[in-house]
């Protein structure tokens, strides 16, 4: 018996709807997401189990590399102009509008005070090579926010109270971004999991000094790799 052969029809398949969701995916993601903003430096952080997620809004990141340098991140731009005004105020520094709007695209540094003028006036290449410059060269008091008795440099304030305290510049910009911030300012490390004890342990006194006991250290989820 002869054999049997099926006619072969052409078939299509309408990929309009298929299409349609994969547009409506895509827009979603594109509104929904939230783009991190360009560190100065790079930071390996330890592993830990905590799950406590950094707040997304009114926060300042406090960035320590494995040197010991500080940056510190703001993700409230208008705040960070405003902070940067009354930090130079107290040092008798003054910034021009352009300067200060540079911080918009910005959002974080780590020079100090007496340097940030000249840092604000590069463009965006130039900052990012400035400062991987400045890293490599070693005890370099040009780069990081000073924090130490030494560079740190100090000034005294009287209180409302009369009682006189002394400051470094990196308490100045905590002080500012509390008195700006409110009490709802979340303040956040994120240190390199390569750097000393004694460097972390003297940003969280100089904190403790100002009576801001309340922080969080950015960690990655720890994993089994990750213990290995």
């Amino acid at each position: 018996m002869a054999k049997v052969k099926v006619k072969k029809q052409s078939t299509f398949i309408d990929m309009t709807a298929m299409s349609d969701v994969t547009v409506l995916l895509l827009t979603f993601f594109m509104m929904t997401s939230t783009f991190v903003s360009k560190e100065p430096i790079t930071v390996n952080t330890p592993a830990s189990v905590s799950e406590i997620k950094v707040p997304e809004s009114n926060s300042m990141t406090i960035l320590v590399d494995e040197k010991g340098k500080v940056f510190l991140s703001m993700d409230n731009n208008e705040q960070l102009m405003k902070i940067t005004r009354n930090v130079g105020a107290e040092y008798g520094i003054s910034f021009t509008d352009k300067q200060i709007e540079s911080l918009r695209k910005i959002s974080s540094f780590g020079v100090p005070i007496d340097k940030l003028s000249a840092f604000l006036n590069l463009t965006g290449a130039e900052q990012d090579k400035f400062v991987q410059e400045q890293l490599l060269i070693p005890n370099n008091p040009n780069i990081g926010i000073p924090n130490d008795s030494i560079n740190g440099r100090q000034r005294s304030f009287t209180t409302e109270q009369g009682v006189k305290k002394s400051y470094n510049e990196f308490q100045t910009w905590i002080r500012q971004a509390r008195e700006e911030g409110g009490k709802d300012l979340m303040l956040v490390i994120k240190a390199d999991k390569t750097t000393s004890y004694e460097v972390i342990k003297s940003v969280m006194n100089d904190l403790r000094a100002l009576r801001e006991n309340k922080y969080l250290l950015v960690t990655n989820l720890r994993t089994a790799s990750s213990d290995k």
